[in-house]
């Protein structure tokens, strides 16, 4: 596992077809998603304590699920290609280690550079996501990975946007 994600965080085609191939990854993945999490959770220390950092590991879950979903759906609905062969369990493995590089976020605490750190992992996270986006739904063009990580982001925005109203907004006094 670990090989993977250093190899998926250095955007190795090659390790994100193995995982793509490899149906007993998709825990893996999902362990992949948490680790970060986690990572995250550090790397924002003292913002909301225990209880944000379980809710941001339930919210990095459900957000990737949701992330490969809507991939899924754009990238073999409305941008496949004649090689596009692709399942939700392909991109749900590809996308989980595509956040390998999000790891890097515990060190966001540390002072002046830690943002920065933080920055940097999402931006190569991104990265790392198209590259996963490309290899798991068979494209030759990164661009059209591109756009399926553009149109689906819009729709996963629209939809967190609508729970965040739904959930969070009513606990918003004023």
């Amino acid at each position: 596992m670990i090989q993977r994600m250093i190899g998926a965080a250095m955007l190795r085609t090659g390790t994100y077809e193995e995982v793509e191939a490899d149906t007993s990854a998709t825990k893996q993945a999902m362990l992949v998603v948490v680790l970060v999490s986690l990572a995250s959770g550090v790397g924002n220390f003292g913002v909301g304590g225990v209880p944000a950092l379980l809710f941001g590991i339930l919210a990095a879950l459900a957000g990737w699920s949701f992330w490969a979903w809507i991939t899924y759906f754009v990238g073999t609905k409305i941008l496949p290609t004649p090689e596009t062969h692709a399942n939700w369990g392909q991109l749900a493995r590809t996308l989980g280690y595509a956040q390998s590089p999000g790891l890097l976020k515990v060190f966001g605490f540390v002072p002046v550079i830690g943002p920065i750190v933080f920055f940097l992992a999402t931006v190569w996270q991104l990265f790392a996501a198209i590259i996963a986006i490309r290899q798991a739904l068979d494209y030759t063009s990164t661009w059209r990975a591109v756009g399926v990580a553009a149109i689906g982001f819009i729709g996963y925005a629209v939809i967190i946007g609508v729970v965040m109203m739904i959930f969070v907004s009513p606990t918003i006094p004023g």
